[in-house]
């Protein structure tokens, strides 16, 4: 079982925004700090949610279902999760599940952070915050 390390850096911007950074495997015995981490952002009134995925090597559909259960959370608050970074494999499945209808992937972190605020051109994540799960 391989342990997922996530850290959150504050991103420089006029509203809340989280940079959210997976390393490891998404899978059901972790999937439980994930949802965590993006609860208490939601319980501290932050709404845009950008997830770097470039570190994660697989996500199970406990790990999947996380995001699309809280992007309902979000967005009646007006707010987005934004996924970035993909590595190949991780994006096959999740075009496979057709979930690119349900959450817009980027490329580039910057993109997606930049896209909550496309006025800004540059926008550097700020304190960080880590918390490793192994469960």
């Amino acid at each position: 079982m391989e342990k997922l390390l996530i850290s959150e850096e504050k991103v420089d911007s006029k509203d809340p925004m989280v940079l959210i950074s997976l390393k490891g495997a998404i899978e059901t015995t972790n999937a439980s700090a994930l949802e965590d981490a993006i609860s208490r952002l939601i319980a501290e009134q932050c709404f845009r949610i950008v997830v770097d995925l470039s570190e994660v090597s697989y996500i199970s559909s406990a790990g999947w279902g996380i995001f699309i259960s809280e992007i309902k959370r979000v967005r009646r608050e007006e707010g987005d999760i934004k996924l970035t970074s993909m590595r190949p494999a991780v994006r096959e499945v999740f075009e496979l599940l057709e979930f690119n209808n349900i959450l817009r992937p980027y490329d580039v972190r910057d993109d997606a952070i930049n896209d909550f605020e496309p006025d800004v051109t540059s926008k550097r994540p700020s304190k960080a915050r880590k918390t490793k799960s192994n469960t």
